[in-house]
């Protein structure tokens, strides 16, 4: 399946990508969004102890990517950890639909089956992560990269890219189904059932893959030692020799922060009783479809004009969302925002991730997933949710939407956001000047 040479992908690949792509975009939005929710529902856990977990995945996920990715370079392989990873994958979800269970049962009263339960939530994540980084952050990733060329990448990461929030329209209109309101008037789930049906679907993917993905067959890489290989992406020489792939990587680093000062909280703000409550998602499902949409479609225009040109109105739609967003919790504006917002953040990441894909050396494609991960997944999440919890934490401004405490978003989380995300300014300009 090799696509060096040619522009077209064939239907078979096209069909892979997604499925692949999608069912582990389903994976990582439980992980992202319904983590957050079940670890507050299930156990009371405040606004830190979800930063917390979202730290601990990322570390998580950058030495996996490390690790699996130097390995899947010096095999030359990268099919076999894909499916596998997939099937383990799929089987740590199900275990977080017996966690309260587990919980209950080991502590010996109320308060400590609830720190159990958030110690065993954060610790089950990072297994999670584990596997779905190994799979497709590491090799899923080096796999698309080995199939397409700069004729298709942006064609292709338009589609990877809408991945994530069509996914949480699956999850989020399937979750309807299993939604109910508490006696405390808040919005939560049949979480067991929940995690036991998307479980089941990734390690039917994985076992699928088997069958209907092809070895990229990359160029086996075993000069110098693995350990050397794990560090191949941090060399002063190597970063000086990529100089425009390493910008635009910083950009991505600076974006995906300011994303993630808001996004681990989004959906616990939206369901606040007075925001959106149990119609937040008859707010989300339309939002997402138009957002998933444009990126499909602005995919194409970042392959015509370049990346300096493409990723600015991605950038602008994205602050304006946040504005909106922390402007009002009236429907119309939250609604408003949340198409600008999310239309940008996944317009942005389309024009960053096939401007790396462009500018990633094909003999080491595996070796560079841990840095991509290092600088768009770790030191973000890292940095952004503390922003998010110091900010509710500080009990918002009067006459900005909704204030916040140590257990409730505030609605300045989006506006800290969009600040962070200028500061990606100097660096396009900077990767500019290298064309």
């Amino acid at each position: 399946m090799d696509s060096s040479t040619n522009a077209k992908l064939p239907g078979r690949t096209w069909f892979v990508i997604v499925m692949i792509a999608a069912c582990g975009q389903i994976a990582w939005a439980i992980e992202n969004n319904f983590f957050n929710l079940f670890i507050q529902d299930a156990f009371g856990a405040s606004l830190n102890d979800v930063a917390l977990m979202v730290s601990a995945s990322a570390l998580t996920a950058t030495i996996t990517t490390l690790f699996v990715g130097a390995w899947s370079d010096r095999r030359g392989k990268r099919k076999l950890f894909i499916c596998l990873g997939y099937i383990l994958w799929g089987a740590s979800v199900l275990v977080f639909a017996e966690l309260q269970r587990i919980s209950t049962s080991l502590a010996g009263d109320v308060a400590a089956a609830a720190s159990l339960g958030i110690t065993l939530t954060i610790v089950f994540d990072c297994v999670m992560t584990f596997f779905g980084s190994g799979a497709n952050d590491a090799c899923f990733n080096a796999w698309v990269t080995d199939i397409t060329n700069d004729e298709n990448r942006g064609k292709v990461e338009g589609v990877n890219s809408a991945m994530p929030l069509l996914s949480m329209l699956v999850v989020f209109g399937g979750a309807m189904f299993l939604m109910y309101t508490d006696d405390a008037g808040v919005v939560t789930y049949d979480y067991h059932t929940f995690f036991l049906i998307v479980g089941a679907v990734v390690i039917a993917v994985g076992i699928a893959s088997f069958f209907l993905l092809d070895e990229s067959h990359p160029e086996p890489n075993r000069e110098g030692g693995y350990m050397t290989n794990l560090l191949y992406g941090f060399r002063p020489s190597v970063i000086a020799g990529h100089r425009r792939l390493y910008l635009v990587l910083l950009g991505y680093l600076v974006f995906s922060t300011a994303l993630q000062v808001f996004m681990p909280y989004y959906v616990l703000y939206l369901r606040l009783p007075n925001v959106l409550s149990d119609a937040y998602v008859l707010v989300m499902a339309p939002g997402i479809i138009i957002a998933a949409v444009f990126t499909i479609l602005y995919g194409r225009r970042v392959d015509k004009v370049g990346f300096s040109s493409a990723v600015r109105i991605p950038l602008a739609l994205f602050v304006a969302g946040c504005i909106l967003l922390t402007a009002s919790p009236a429907m119309p504006v939250v609604f408003a925002g949340s198409v600008l917002m999310l239309s940008g953040y996944l317009g942005a990441v389309a024009c960053f991730a096939a401007e790396i894909r462009n500018n990633t050396p094909l003999d080491n494609v595996g070796m560079l997933q841990g840095v991509r991960i290092f600088m768009v997944v770790l030191v973000p999440m890292l940095i952004g949710p503390w922003i998010g919890s110091a900010v509710s934490a500080s009990g918002g401004m009067v006459g900005f939407g909704v204030a916040g405490d140590g257990f409730t978003p505030s609605s300045m989380i989006f506006l800290a956001g969009a600040a962070v995300s200028l500061i990606c300014i100097p660096v396009l300009v900077a990767v500019r000047r290298t064309e």
